[in-house]
């Protein structure tokens, strides 16, 4: 079973690679496009492992599978928030994208703690770290799905957009990713995390389906944002500039005054 979800895995994110450059949407979401070319080749990477080299299979290799998976994936939410962005995106500075990477990041900062506090049965410093990191990273995931989709009106998106359709897969594949992270906690055998680890492969996979499913279909031209978050975009930005150019010249809007008069 695991070597089966695996080859389908892998035939799956192959497609969704080929329908990327297809579809040219590695063009706007190039961060994306390596995500999945990586996932291509780490789940590839671990299959020859595990059925050629069980022996160097381990724990440690889970761990920096999961580490390069999470920060791979940080930097695709970065690249989406700012894809949602283009309509107004003209009227921003680039200090809107160190904003929007340092607020996700805030919130794994914040969610990190937590997670930690909940009781993991887990035999080693390793194995409780890997699954730290799987529930921080899938709070994260679905938590930036939810405001996404609750602002979609707003944000002029529609379930054809394909920042809506990237975010739509990795939410239903962190909603997987923990509820096993809670059964997880309660374990203390490879064996019984590596079965509880295909649920999550699954999970994964029907993410994988459903990209290919939306990527087959030729995406609608984007619409622009509503007047409302037009107007509130553009405040912020204008808002932003002007306390920038504050602080950069606190002096000159004194020197723009007239001396006072002599008497």
């Amino acid at each position: 079973m695991e070597n089966s979800l695996g080859l389908i895995g892998m035939v799956a994110e192959a497609v969704v690679v080929g329908l990327l450059l297809y579809r040219r949407v590695g063009r706007r979401l190039p961060l994306f496009l390596v995500y999945c070319i990586c996932a291509l080749l780490t789940d590839s990477a671990t299959f020859v492992i595990r059925v050629y080299f069980p022996a160097r299979f381990s724990i440690s290799f889970y761990l920096v599978e999961s580490t390069l998976d999470a920060l791979l994936q940080f930097c695709v939410l970065v690249e989406v928030a700012w894809a949602v962005l283009q309509p107004v995106r003209r009227f921003l500075s680039t200090r809107a994208l160190v904003l929007i990477s340092t607020l996700i990041l805030a919130f794994c900062v914040t969610v990190w703690p937590f997670v930690g506090l909940t009781h993991i049965d887990a035999p080693n410093h390793v194995w409780r770290t890997m699954m730290q990191v799987q529930q921080t990273v899938s709070i994260v995931r679905v938590l930036f799905f939810l405001v996404l989709a609750t602002s979609s009106h707003l944000l002029s998106l529609g379930w054809r957009d394909r920042e809506l359709q990237v975010a739509t897969g990795f939410g239903f594949y962190s909603l997987v990713s923990i509820a096993v992270a809670i059964v997880n906690t309660h374990q203390s055998t490879v064996q019984q995390f590596r079965g509880l680890q295909l649920i999550v492969v699954a999970g994964f996979l029907m993410s994988l389906l459903y990209w290919v499913f939306c990527f087959l279909e030729k995406e609608p031209p984007r619409r622009m944002f509503t007047p409302e978050m037009q107007r509130s975009l553009l405040a912020l930005a204008e808002s932003a500039h002007v306390t920038r150019k504050t602080l950069k010249h606190p002096m000159s809007g004194e020197r723009d005054k007239d001396p006072p008069e002599e008497p």
